[in-house]
């Protein structure tokens, strides 16, 4: 399991510990989980007192989406990344995995993937086949893509199949 201490992290003041907006970041696949299990844990973790940013409650409406979901994995504790089937077909959730990924090792953000349905050594190949097509003018972030995928389901988390 991921450690739960933040390292890396530095403010001001000489030894407070940083300061976080929510405890848990939710990073899934709408259409995979939300209306199931991505709920359930959003619910329960609520319901437990725990911080938890889910995009479409915490999303201030007429915000700028990206910047707002930038800064929500900024001021959260911990990333719950819900690998479900399709969630490498989405370039949004691949773009949020890559910022999650910099949090983690830029400010020791600690992240905790849950594999729902998925093989933990899912590679997503026909998604990134996909991407490749899509994105033949930047295969630069189709890569950046890959490596922070592998980089983050390499991490101990939890296999969620078959319950």
């Amino acid at each position: 399991m991921a450690s739960t201490s933040v390292q890396g992290m530095t403010s001001s003041s000489s030894s407070s510990p940083p300061l976080y907006m929510y405890d848990v970041f939710l990073s899934f696949r709408d259409k995979d989980t939300r209306n199931n299990f991505t709920s359930h844990l959003y619910s329960n973790l609520k319901q437990r007192g725990v911080d938890v940013y889910m995009d479409d409650r915490e999303l201030e409406r007429g915000k700028t989406i990206e910047p707002a979901l930038w800064k929500a994995i900024e001021e959260s504790r911990f990333s719950v990344i819900i690998f479900s089937r399709d969630y490498a077909s989405s370039p949004w959730c691949l773009d949020e995995l890559v910022k999650i990924a910099q949090c983690m090792k830029e400010m020791g953000h600690t992240v905790l993937p849950v594999f729902y349905d998925v093989d933990p050594s899912e590679t997503y190949e026909k998604a990134f086949f996909e991407h490749e097509q899509n994105f033949k003018e930047n295969l630069e972030k189709v890569q950046i893509w890959k490596d922070c995928l592998s980089t983050v389901t390499n991490l101990s988390g939890w296999d969620v199949r078959n319950r």
